[in-house]
């Protein structure tokens, strides 16, 4: 039987309809946690609510466009667990990449986990008491050709979670990243086609010849993988564990 040790706690996981996000929902959620799910799609949002809620968990959604990050620059967020998860990913060579692609990814997935990350401080210092896991990558740490946005905002990423940490260290609050290879979500399969192409090799081809290449576990990693670190990283007993990046790469950054 699963502890139900954030009961009494609410957490907000952003891109939390599906793939990682949702494994992640459901891993707080069994444990106890009041879920926001935050995401852009309404319908997929409702679903992953219903999902959570037929299990015995208790969920909300917020459908919220993340990329529009003025609309965030007042938001005030009552929540004790923060996961910042929503993200995108676009697969071209530099000299190719649209630049507004580039601003997007930067918005989505570097900007909008700071305005969310300043919105909720507050009331984690008010209790004493928060959790901030940020949804990086094995990218995080080190580059893929291809992929300049996604990189440049990963390390971003790395870089405001450590700040975080050490600003909130102090308040009971702690900020880390968790970092995997290619996890099994709709978004790694939507890469496929675009990998193929860029590497002009078959779409059949790309898991085992672009995915896979650098990692010595020679498989994807499993959303409910990732979701139990973060479980781990905000429950009780992670309250020393701030400023960190895990890596679940199989590997690749051991190289």
């Amino acid at each position: 039987m699963t502890e139900r040790d954030l009961a009494g706690r609410r957490a907000l996981v952003t891109g939390g309809a599906s793939g990682i996000g949702l494994a992640c929902a459901q891993e707080f959620a069994g444990r106890g946690a009041h879920v926001i799910i935050a995401d852009l799609n309404a319908e997929a949002a409702d679903r992953a609510v219903a999902e959570v809620s037929a299990a015995g968990g208790s969920a909300e959604s917020w459908v919220v466009d993340l990329s529009d990050t003025q609309a965030l620059d007042s938001l005030e967020l009552n929540v004790d667990i923060l996961l910042n998860n929503a993200g995108i990913q676009r697969v071209s060579p530099i000299e190719e990449f649209d630049p507004e692609a580039f601003r997007l990814i930067q918005r989505l997935m570097l900007e909008a986990p700071f305005l969310l990350i300043r919105a909720a401080l507050p009331g984690m210092y008010e209790r004493g008491w928060g959790r901030i896991v940020n949804l990086s990558s094995v990218h995080g740490l080190r580059a893929s050709a291809f992929k300049s946005a996604y990189v440049a905002a990963k390390h971003g990423l790395e870089g405001l979670s450590k700040v975080t940490a050490l600003e909130g260290g102090p308040h009971g609050v702690t900020s880390n990243c968790i970092n995997p290879a290619y996890v099994r979500t709709p978004l790694v399969e939507r890469q496929i086609a675009d990998q193929a192409k860029v590497h002009g090799i078959p779409e059949s081809e790309v898991v085992e010849q672009v995915m896979l290449t650098e990692s010595a576990v020679k498989r994807l990693v499993e959303a409910d993988e990732v979701a139990s670190l973060a479980g781990w990283l905000v429950s009780g007993k992670a309250g020393m564990v701030t400023g960190a990046s895990y890596t679940m790469d199989g590997g690749w950054s051991a190289r």
